[in-house]
């Protein structure tokens, strides 16, 4: 028998690009390429090998800092203690640039995120959420003492 490699062992960093209601909207940012921000991303993707990978989601919710990008680790920076980081306002070559400078650097868990990046973390909307209503019991809901 050969050992068995585990589920998403070898998954890479993977940029999560929003394109529901409001990120990718020309009509709520007119000046920015959307498409063509994508096309750099994919072409990035498929020029490395698929490291990172780029992938499409519908709404991811914070509407309000469109364009969104959710930088998910590869399995090796998640096993370092990498988490995904959501980015906010992804609108120009800049953050694009900085974008796939830290995915091909190996991205959460692995590499350091860029200063000018780090000004556009996000909170995810659920920690978002749960820090808006403060702390909370595990049972009922209700808040704790």
């Amino acid at each position: 028998m050969s050992p068995r490699t585990p589920v998403g062992a070898g998954r890479p960093c993977t940029l999560v690009v929003c394109r529901g209601c409001c990120c990718g909207d020309p009509r709520k940012h007119p000046g920015t390429d959307h498409q063509g921000q994508l096309d750099r991303l994919r072409a990035a993707a498929a020029g490395s090998g698929g490291r990172p990978a780029v992938r499409t989601t519908d709404c991811l919710g914070p509407c309000g800092q469109a364009n969104v990008v959710v930088v998910q680790p590869s399995a090796a920076g998640r096993a370092r203690g990498g988490r995904a980081t959501w980015i906010g306002w992804a609108n120009d070559d800049n953050c694009t640039d900085d974008l796939l400078r830290w995915a091909a650097a190996g991205g959460p868990g692995l590499a350091e995120p860029p200063a000018t990046l780090e000004l556009q973390f996000i909170r995810p909307p659920a920690e978002a959420r749960a820090r808006a209503r403060g702390p909370r019991s595990r049972r009922g809901g209700k808040r704790e003492p």
